[in-house]
């Protein structure tokens, strides 16, 4: 299964907002603004932490939830 359109959405959609968000994947943090970080980090059925901090964080925090939802990738949201 590829998740490159998963990796594409998840990017442009962290791109809107001013907002740091950071992906836990086990011991790894990966700036999901950067395709190159998630390329190396949505691998197989892994359970993500996203970290999200800033002057937007409920907004981001919202958009990123649906944007991983939509692509049946594990995800939870922790706030600041």
């Amino acid at each position: 299964m590829s998740n490159n359109a998963a990796i594409v959405e998840i990017s442009q959609t962290a791109s809107q907002f001013r907002s740091s968000i950071v992906l836990q994947a086990e011991n790894k943090y990966i700036d999901v603004k950067s395709i190159l970080g998630l390329f190396t980090t949505l691998l197989g059925g892994h359970a993500y932490e996203l970290h999200v901090h800033g002057p937007d964080a409920e907004e981001a925090k919202k958009a990123m939830a649906e944007v991983f939802s939509r692509h049946n990738l594990n995800v939870t949201v922790i706030g600041e």
